[in-house]
């Protein structure tokens, strides 16, 4: 069994939260959380890891199965989606579907047992929140009390200079002037599109402005492939709401 995938991420498809992953000659199909999703928005073209799990899918007469990997970004997010599937009623889909915000706030609302905030993932009811709580609420609290983690992914880098030749060693040669300017004056990085915890942000209050995730995902694609910088959350919900529809 496959428990982790490195490769260049070719796409993700629109439509469904699902990813493209380049490993050598082959493309994989990697189906991912809405969460994970926005991480990986603006980073097309990068290497990416994912810790995955795999699983058949089959059709209604059962007699077909396809082979489907489901990938995430941290291998606690993994620990907590097989957590999520032992639920009475909660398939593979429906775990996945659900985990369209970040493990630790599903975990501490199974912890304080907010069946109201659990009811508003995509595809959970009142009744399955509930069912939800009785069977995970002593099981997550390493979960819930969890440092928030960063997903590995690199840096989106600038295009190479025309004067600026790498040689097998992993050393570059430059002009001494530019060379010297650049090391003394580092350009400021700013917060673009590819920052994942300013899109979680994002996302997050959108939805705390009382839009569904649904409505909260469009608006973000909007933000994400409008061409324009932003550099705060201030900057990105001005951005979304001076958008017209």
């Amino acid at each position: 069994m496959i428990t982790k995938m490195t490769g260049v991420l070719a796409r993700l498809l629109t439509e469904d939260s699902e990813a493209r992953l380049q490993v050598g000659p082959l493309e994989y199909q990697v189906l991912i959380p809405e969460s994970a999703r926005r991480h990986l928005h603006a980073r097309t073209g990068q290497t990416v890891t994912f810790h995955v799990t795999e699983f058949l899918e089959g059709n209604g007469g059962g007699n077909r199965f396809v082979p489907r990997r489901i990938g995430f970004l941290t291998e606690a997010e993994l620990e907590f989606f097989d957590l999520f599937c032992t639920v009475d009623k909660i398939g593979v889909k429906k775990a996945l579907k659900a985990m369209a915000r970040p493990m630790k706030d599903i975990a501490e609302a199974v912890t304080r047992q907010d069946a109201r905030w659990l009811s508003s993932l995509p595809g959970i009811g009142a009744a399955t929140a509930e069912q939800i709580i009785i069977s995970l609420k002593r099981k997550v609290t390493r979960f819930a009390l969890m440092t928030p983690q960063q997903p590995n992914l690199p840096e989106p880098s600038a295009e190479p200079t025309p004067d600026a030749v790498v040689e097998e060693n992993g050393k570059a040669k430059k002009n001494g002037k530019k060379k010297a300017a650049a090391e003394e004056a580092p350009a400021e990085p700013l917060v673009t599109p590819a920052d994942g915890q300013l899109i979680e942000d994002v996302y997050q209050a959108l939805m705390g402005l009382g839009l569904n995730p649904i409505e909260a995902r469009n608006k973000l694609d909007g933000l994400l492939t409008c061409g324009k910088p932003f550099k705060s959350l201030q900057d990105a919900l001005t951005l979304i709401y001076a958008q017209k529809g």
